[in-house]
């Protein structure tokens, strides 16, 4: 048996000798048991990758990464999952077009490598040239030669578990400025401050201007504000928005306003509908100048008597007695309970009688003061000024309702933007919409109202207008401004409220304005001081 195992051992030796292309670990194996014509998984190789294993796999990973190739290059790293989605990534969230990847001389196992990136995000464009690293390891499972799979790789400041993003950073660069070119900040215009920012976003790109983009290193939420820059593909490009407002007469606005605790006012331009200026002593995200809604009082008299004087109800000379009380679907009185039994229509105006103007009522559709204000006015159209405002609105109804209407109670919704858009259509014939941003920006449609003033009302009811500053309930405030005034004042009563609002609205030449007192009592009083010193700075 001893000799028969040293000649079997012999054959074997033989046999391995001369059997090369039958590879020699299946001849042993089938030797010492291994199953007959199978052939067994090569053994998992260990220990580090050779030079060339190292270089091969990062050649082959880069011009994989380079040729957009994602799943191949993945498929060549440690951790296949994780660097497909970094990689995809690059493309997507980094927004990198395209990659020239070049290796340097390797290190042991690292291999270093330059990336030249061409970064595209909406009209910009950037080049982005950074040098990052590589190592090479061998595979535990397959024993195959992989990069180590790190954030590095892609870029050598990405710590675990951050990516790369690119995107616009910060609002768009542009500077708000006046009619003249004067910048608007809100430090210097208070009132204008919570609306900047919202008017520097919609204009931004109309007006020519784009926020900074950059290249940054952000976390697994995405948190992109903390991120590190890495890269600045824009710094943006700045621009300047004109307003239609004029710096001299906002700053007024704003001085006047403050004087209240609580006060709106606005100031336009009757021969164009630019808006000069509007302030409100709240300065919060809620424009109460543009947006409030609530009823004008007396200042809705102008509406109602260019209404009164077109369709031949009244003219300026005719007597209309002003009792101290008249009913129509209710009682209503004036303030102080006054009376003038001879007082003409003009006068019934200018000392803004209340009872004059609802004992008229019957005499006119129900429909009749809503078509005025709409079809004249501009009312309850379609606003596009620039910012958010509301339109005004006037009711359709009978009886009580007609006539609360008809001195600017009941439904009736007015802001200041509105009551000053009404004296300046009185002052200049036709209605303009108010804007502050022209609508050649951004293509909007102004609104038009279907008709003018007729040129006899037209010319009426500034002479109503005008006796009321000189003579009337306005004189006070209208005191010592010269050129063409007019003015009318109004007191509006608030459900529960102990004090009615004040309203004054007027105009100076080619300027009009309208401001609102919450619980101001008196419209002259309180917000006629606010009117003049607008009307008194712009010009």
């Amino acid at each position: 048996m001893h000799k028969g195992a040293k000649i079997a051992v012999g054959v074997v030796a033989t046999a391995m000798a001369g059997a090369a292309g039958l590879g020699v670990y299946n001849v042993v194996s089938a030797v010492t048991g291994g199953s007959s014509g199978e052939a067994e998984a090569a053994p998992v190789r260990t220990g580090p990758p050779s030079s060339e294993e190292v270089g091969r796999t990062a050649r082959d990973f880069l011009a994989a990464w380079e040729s957009g190739d994602v799943e191949k290059a993945a498929a060549l790293t440690d951790n296949a999952s994780a660097a497909g989605t970094a990689l995809n990534g690059y493309r997507t969230a980094a927004h990198v077009e395209k990659v020239a990847l070049k290796p340097g001389t390797a290190t042991g196992s690292t291999v270093p490598f330059s990336v030249l990136a061409e970064v595209v995000h909406g009209t910009q464009r950037s080049t982005w040239a950074y040098d990052s690293a590589l190592t090479v390891v061998r595979g535990r499972t397959t024993g195959h030669a992989l990069v180590d799979w790190q954030p590095a790789v892609v870029h050598p400041q990405l710590a675990q578990n951050q990516t790369l993003t690119t995107d616009a950073v910060g609002d768009s660069q542009i500077t708000v400025v006046d009619r003249n070119g004067t910048t608007l900040d809100g430090k210097d215009y208070p009132s204008l401050a919570p609306l900047l920012p919202g008017l520097r976003k919609r204009y931004a790109e109309k007006a020519g201007g784009a926020p900074g983009v950059e290249v940054r290193a952000v976390g697994a939420d995405g948190n992109k504000a903390l991120g590190k820059t890495l890269h600045v593909v824009s710094k943006g490009k700045p621009a300047q928005l004109r307003t239609t407002i004029d710096a001299a007469a906002q700053r007024a606005a704003e001085t006047a306003v403050d004087r209240r605790d609580d006060a709106s006012v606005v100031a336009v331009k009757p021969s164009t509908g630019e808006i000069l200026a509007f302030a409100n002593s709240k300065k919060t995200e809620f424009n109460a100048a543009f947006n409030g809604q609530t009823p004008p009082g007396s200042t809705m008299k102008v509406v109602t008597a260019a209404m009164l004087l077109e369709q031949g109800k009244a003219t300026p000379d005719k007597v209309v007695p002003c009792p101290k009380y008249v009913t129509y679907g209710k009682q209503f009185h004036n303030v102080e309970e006054s009376e003038n039994p001879s007082a003409t229509f003009a006068q019934d105006f200018a000392a803004s009688c209340n009872t004059a103007f609802v004992s008229l009522a019957g005499s006119v559709p129900d429909n009749a003061l809503a078509s005025e204000a709409k079809d004249v006015f501009g009312i309850g159209l379609e606003w596009k000024t620039g910012l958010a405002n509301f339109d005004g609105s006037v009711p359709s109804d009978p009886d009580a309702g007609k006539a609360a209407a008809m001195i600017g109670q009941g439904r009736v919704q007015m802001s200041p933007l509105n009551m000053a858009s009404v004296a300046a259509t009185v002052r200049s014939g036709s209605f303009r919409q108010p804007y502050l941003v022209a609508a050649s920006l951004d293509d909007r449609t102004l609104a038009q109202a279907a008709r003018p003033l007729s040129p006899a009302a037209a010319q009426q009811l500034r002479s109503m207008m005008r006796l009321t500053a000189v003579s009337g309930t306005g004189r006070a405030a209208m005191a010592g401004l010269d050129g063409d005034i007019g003015a009318k004042t109004g007191s509006a009563e608030i459900d529960n409220q102990p004090k009615p609002n004040g309203w004054f609205t007027a105009y100076r030449d080619d300027v009009a304005a309208a401001a609102v007192v919450p619980q101001g009592g008196h419209g002259g009083d309180s917000a006629g001081p606010i009117v003049a010193a607008v009307l008194r700075a712009a010009r």
